[in-house]
């Protein structure tokens, strides 16, 4: 059975059955843990049979609910112009969501504390050999290193492999997705900054960590960035800094020439280093493309996420972030067209989800169609 027949099935199942599997003992509704050997993870450009996203709750957001809904609610909506979605949310919120939505989007009733879908989620990998088949990684979130709590959060991977009966690979690392980057042929990027961190992987060493990486996503080179620790919430997920637009190329979030300098911008210039000196699975040398960060975008809190990198790419299209600085703005579109031609690049504002320092990447999670 499809994942899409699946999840509709469980949209019409009553809620209070819902909860009743929800309730169950986490072992009874697990679907097997699976090898990691024999898959890979697809690039992003890979057909997606759907996208996951999630809704906020008012515990997490507060006074920035209804701001940081119209966001997800915005993002979800470009989103299913191209593609289905599938939107988990609180049982309570279930029926403001598909309101606020639209009837493009379905809402699955799974109890979740944030909207962080690219990290709680499960990252999807194909089998290596080309035959159909799909499997889930779980990363084992754990709040970016127990930074927040976030008790429904940590089980959400399991309950959309479940849900869909969707073979489940727990990892022996723990991370999000939001920290792996990869071009679908056997090279990963990944910040040290969230992986080799006592807050998720103590006593692992990033040789530990490269091993279980290879083995979990199918990849033969991992490229290292430094990135920074302790300064947000993520570690800085590579998703933030850089990614691949097709095997061989990758764009660069740019801070501006100008910039002050702080710890960003000497990750970045660290990050460059590397990518520029940088061999991929190939064998092949990297070509980085910068797309520069907005500069007028009015007063923003300090954990603002002005990255139009954190883009998410859909069948036949890119959602890209608007901020405000039209002159930024309008390039970032003509530069993403250039990087993905003959899809359409339709730009949504993240002004409250910015704050929250997140962006349209960290709020989704693609599931790749078999092939």
């Amino acid at each position: 059975m499809s994942r899409r027949r699946t999840l509709q099935t469980a949209l019409v199942t009553a809620v209070g059955a819902a909860l009743a599997a929800c309730a169950r003992p986490a072992g009874e509704r697990a679907a097997p843990v699976a090898s990691a050997r024999g898959w890979r993870m697809p690039d992003e450009t890979h057909p997606h049979e759907l996208t996951y996203m999630a809704w906020p709750t008012r515990r997490n957001w507060g006074a920035d609910t209804s701001g940081v809904r119209n966001d997800i609610a915005g993002i979800a909506r470009a989103v299913a112009r191209f593609e289905p979605v599938v939107l988990l949310a609180d049982e309570r919120d279930a029926k403001a969501a598909a309101k606020a939505c639209g009837s493009g989007v379905e809402v699955l009733p799974v109890p979740v504390d944030d909207l962080w879908m690219r990290d709680t989620g499960p990252s999807f990998v194909l089998p290596s050999d080309g035959s159909k088949g799909i499997a889930g990684v779980d990363l084992n979130f754990n709040g970016w290193g127990n930074k927040q709590p976030h008790t429904h959060d940590a089980h959400v991977a399991r309950e959309i492999l479940a849900d869909g009966e969707i073979r489940r690979i727990k990892a022996p690392i723990v991370g999000e997705g939001g920290s792996i980057e990869v071009d679908g042929q056997g090279t990963l990027m990944a910040t040290e900054s969230s992986w080799v961190n006592d807050n998720r992987n103590p006593g692992k060493s990033r040789d530990d960590i490269e091993r279980a990486l290879k083995d979990l996503f199918g990849v033969t080179t991992v490229i290292w960035v430094k990135g920074v620790k302790g300064q947000d919430i993520t570690d800085y997920h590579i998703d933030a800094l850089a990614r691949f637009s097709e095997p061989g190329v990758v764009v660069m979030s740019t801070p501006d020439a100008e910039a002050p300098r702080d710890v960003w911008t000497d990750a970045y210039d660290q990050a460059r280093g590397v990518l520029d000196r940088a061999v991929d699975a190939r064998g092949e040398r990297l070509e980085v493309v910068e797309l520069p960060e907005p500069v007028d975008i009015g007063r923003r809190g300090a954990d603002f996420l002005a990255s139009y990198v954190n883009y998410y790419v859909v069948n036949g299209g890119v959602v890209l972030p608007r901020f405000g600085d039209a002159r930024a703005d309008r390039d970032a579109v003509a530069i993403v067209r250039e990087l993905y031609p003959g899809r359409q690049v339709v730009q949504v504002p993240v002004d409250t989800l910015g704050e929250g320092g997140g962006g349209i990447h960290c709020a989704t999670q693609q599931l790749p169609e078999e092939r």
